[in-house]
This record gives C-alpha cells, structure tokens and sequence, in this order.
C-alpha cells in the first residue's frame, strides 16, 4: 500500500535505517522505495537520485554526531572533552554502523558547506582549542584526532583486534590518553 505525505526527511532515515541494516552499499532508490511500500518513481520529488540519498545520509550522520559530541563534550575540558568528543564517535559507529559509514565517504560540496558540517567543525575545534593551541595548528590537531579515531574503528570494525589478548577497549584508552598527551604538548614550530 502506497504512503501518502513522505518527506525528503522520510526518504533519508529511511535509506539511513537500510545503510544500518544491510550496510552502506545496499541504499539506492529501489531498496528504499521498496522499504517505504511505494515504486521508485515516487521518490524522485523528494531526492534526485542515489547519491542524494547518500549525502543526505552523510548529512543526516553529522547531525547525529554533532548531538552527540555535544552531550559527550559539554561542561568538559581537556582530557575528558576528548574522551567525549571520541566516546561519540565510537557509540554512533556502534550504534549507526551504515550511517557511520557515510562519514568514512567524500563529503559532496554541498554536505562540506552543510549547518551539519559547520556543527561538527565547531564542536571538535572548542574541544581541541582546550588544550591552548595556536589557531593555526587547530587543523592539524583535528586531523590528528579524526585519522586517530577513524583508523582505530576501522581497524576495530574490521575484526583486526579479534583473537588478541589486549582488549580493544585498552587500546582505545590507550589511544586517547596517547592524543591527549600529543595534545598537550605540542608547540607550534617556530
């Protein structure tokens, strides 16, 4: 039975829940289509095609981090806003195994320029400007600690740390507490 009233919104959690379920490949318009109980055709007012269904995942995994990277950061500092700001990363890879994916994807221009965008970007640079960095290192930083927690999930995701006798937990704090120390003590070369 065709669902009347479908929104753009509709459509993106929708294809979001499949990315979850089945993983990120499995999304395009027909699998969605068929997930909402209406034909293909139905969904092109709401999305032009399969890679705006994508990017409004990316989108839509944004703002979930973003919420969470603010629950996790706020009224923290230093170590502890990193342990957050890395504990929401973690829980919504967990969580939203295909939407985290998204993120692991080229952001279209659109999505870079996305409110979405501008939250994370804000959130991980208060986080990091706790630790008294020239302005002009912040962008190292960031990319320290997003390559930092993104390998680690990865590697983690993709079964490397199974059958090891250290337990991947460890190696994550291990992991953060190794950032926070690199963090602290960085200088800006003269």
């Amino acid at each position: 039975m065709p669902r009347a009233n479908l929104s753009a919104t509709d459509v993106v959690a929708a294809a979001a829940a499949i990315a979850d379920r089945d993983g990120f490949d499995a999304v395009s318009v027909s699998a969605v289509a068929r997930s909402l109980g209406v034909q293909p055709a139905s969904l092109y007012s709401h999305v032009r095609d399969r890679a705006a269904l994508l990017d409004g995942i990316h989108r839509l995994a944004l703002a979930d981090l973003a919420d969470r990277i603010g629950a996790a950061v706020a009224g923290r500092a230093g170590r502890d806003a990193l342990f957050g700001l890395a504990g929401a990363h973690r829980e919504l890879a967990t969580a939203r195994p295909g939407t985290w994916a998204a993120l692991q994807r080229p952001a279209s221009d659109e999505t870079v320029r996305s409110a979405e965008a501008a939250r994370v970007s804000t959130l991980i640079l208060a986080v990091l400007r706790g630790y008294d960095l020239p302005d002009p290192d912040l962008v190292h930083a960031a990319r320290l600690v997003g390559a930092t927690i993104n390998g680690h999930l990865a590697l983690d995701r993709s079964g490397a740390y199974r059958g090891r006798d250290e337990s991947a937990d460890a190696s994550w704090q291990w992991a953060i507490d190794a950032l926070d120390r690199a963090l602290r003590s960085a200088k800006h070369p003269s």
